[in-house]
């Protein structure tokens, strides 16, 4: 087993005994650190550079999307699990756009989260059920056979079946897959950018996560599907 460090950021005490008590039992992790707001954890997040963040949303001081895009511009192969109460629509996706990988949600603790975070290490995307249900249902066809239009995160109103809502890039991603398209390659894509190849391969990884393709020929051709690119 890679042994992998995680940092958690959470204010409330019980979940943050609970994820440490967790983490503390499995021999291939290194808990580096816990922080209980928001300035706390970006301060812990710049000394320790995890291997993976374990992040709350509502944190005193500010939201974790914030911290999330914060590790995603300093540290961008840095893995970001979100672990909250909110499973609505706005903040999946933001977390995504921001950067995060995986998402669950603290009433599916008994989940095995070291389990959990060496699925997102080993480069897939936990997510929490239901939240992926109402992702798929999002994503059926219009006529899904059961008379039923599919239903939003809020289970209130149909929600607009369009796929390219639920891929979200963050603005770092979105960049290199517009210079990708336009000829440029990656090394050529770091000098542009002032980053290193290993961090735009890490977006590139995540890119071709989140668009579920396997090169950078099919990523191209899905986002032109989508609409973000144009020829």
């Amino acid at each position: 087993m890679s042994l992998f460090s995680v940092l958690i950021v959470e204010d409330q005490l019980r979940f943050r005994e609970a994820f440490a008590h967790a983490l503390e039992k499995a021999p291939d992790i290194r808990l580096v650190g816990m922080a209980t707001d928001l300035p706390q954890g970006r301060k812990m997040f710049d000394q320790t550079r995890p291997d993976v963040l374990l992040v709350d949303l509502d944190l005193p001081g500010g939201s974790g999307i914030e911290l999330i895009r914060h590790a995603a511009h300093v540290a961008p192969e840095c893995e970001v699990m979100v672990i909250s109460v909110f499973g609505d629509e706005q903040h999946v996706l933001s977390s995504i756009e921001a950067g995060a990988t995986g998402y669950l949600l603290k009433d599916s603790l008994a989940l095995d989260l070291p389990g959990q975070l060496r699925s997102l290490r080993a480069g897939g995307s936990p997510i929490s059920p239901v939240i992926a249900r109402r992702l798929l249902l999002r994503l059926a066809p219009q006529g899904n056979g059961n008379g039923h239009a599919p239903r939003g995160f809020g289970d209130s109103a149909p929600m607009p079946l369009v796929d390219e809502q639920v891929v979200a890039l963050s603005e770092q991603e979105s960049r290199v897959l517009h210079l990708a398209a336009k000829g440029f390659t990656f090394d050529e894509i770091a000098q542009f950018m002032n980053v290193s190849p290993h961090t735009i391969m890490t977006y590139v990884k995540r890119t071709y996560r989140k668009l579920q393709v396997r090169s950078k020929v099919e990523a191209i051709y899905e986002a032109r599907r989508l609409g973000w690119l144009r020829d």
